[in-house]
């Protein structure tokens, strides 16, 4: 099953080691010891150390990445979602690693990709979010369970914001939009900038124009999407992916965004949403919604960001690197 806290990179691991296995592949998960999975389960940390204070992330971590490549030749190949620690493992090893880069969230750490660039097989989430400096071997979109979603009609008669409440995710530029275009706003998701939530979103929050419901679970996640008459996108940063989006497209449910990053990828202008630069052009988006037609939505969420469209192109990887392998000449003299 997914995490039970809601993580991108979490969900999408989840995700692609259940469809491999669906797909008759041997595949072991490291994982925490709390996990469930059709996959043969590794665990070094008895729970996630957000949900367990008593779990130290350095020292599980460490003993996390080191299990996973002290087994690594009982692997064809491993799938790196753990960022860059585990490249500093991949000269010791045979078996090629395959990284899916999940963004960077500092150009800091963009050195050590650059390290191992001649050994690794980068996979990127978006286009838009390849980095000059390395090569990659794919661009692979993530896939979401359709199965999950729900087509809804939009009756709602509020706007939408799910996501980070961060200055990043544009919550308080989510309340404005709504304001002038004279509809509520329902706001879903964790606080990670509480400075921000108490300045510039909270002091709005008055249960009518603008809602704040906290973190949703599948099921509200799913039926606020669904009522939802657009959802709101307008983030201040070139996003890599953004697993909300196509959520909101297989509930049906058009995406109004500022064009930064993958959002073009992801939004089919004028088709599944609008890809707006400002305030104002978001807010005269929010009339045209009208002129998009939710099934359209759902059909493209299902043809280009399935979870089963997402399994096939990594099991395709997988094999072509396997078959490749990794020079030896990349290995530590014995």
């Amino acid at each position: 099953m997914p995490p039970r806290s809601y993580g991108p990179w979490e969900q999408v691991a989840s995700t692609l080691a259940e469809g491999l296995v669906e797909r008759g592949h041997d595949v072991t998960l490291f994982a925490t010891a709390d996990s469930t999975t059709a996959a043969r389960l590794h665990s070094e940390a008895p729970a996630g150390y957000e949900e367990d204070a008593s779990v130290d992330a350095k020292v599980y971590e460490a003993l996390h990445i080191a299990a996973a490549f002290e087994r690594a030749d009982e692997f064809d190949v491993i799938s790196n979602q753990f960022d860059f620690l585990p490249l500093a493992f991949s000269r010791l090893v045979r078996t090629p690693v395959v990284t899916t880069i999940h963004g960077f969230s500092s150009e800091r750490i963009v050195p050590v990709y650059r390290a191992y660039d001649d050994v690794a097989h980068y996979v990127s989430i978006s286009d838009s979010d390849r980095h000059p400096d390395l090569h990659y071997a794919s661009t692979i979109h993530h896939g979401i369970d359709l199965a999950s979603f729900t087509a809804g009609a939009g009756d709602g008669g509020y706007l939408l914001f799910l996501g980070r409440i961060h200055p990043d995710k544009g919550t308080a530029v989510a309340i404005e939009v709504a304001r002038l275009a004279g509809l509520p706003l329902v706001i879903a998701g964790v606080v990670h900038d509480d400075d921000y939530f108490r300045s510039l979103v909270l002091p709005h929050v008055d249960g009518a124009a603008v809602s704040y419901v906290g973190p949703v679970g599948p099921a509200e996640r799913d039926r606020l999407l669904g009522g939802a008459a657009a959802l709101l996108h307008l983030i201040d940063f070139d996003e890599p992916f953004g697993l909300s989006v196509v959520e909101s497209l297989a509930a049906g449910t058009p995406v109004v965004a500022f064009g930064r990053g993958s959002m073009p990828e992801l939004i089919r202008d004028g088709v599944t949403g609008f890809l707006v630069a400002s305030v104002d052009d978001a807010v005269d988006a929010v009339a045209r919604l009208g002129s998009i037609d939710r099934a359209s939505c759902r059909s493209d969420a299902a043809q280009r960001f399935s979870a089963g469209r997402m399994v096939a192109d990594y099991e395709r990887l997988f094999a072509a690197v396997a078959a490749g392998g990794i020079s030896p000449l990349h290995l530590p003299a014995a």
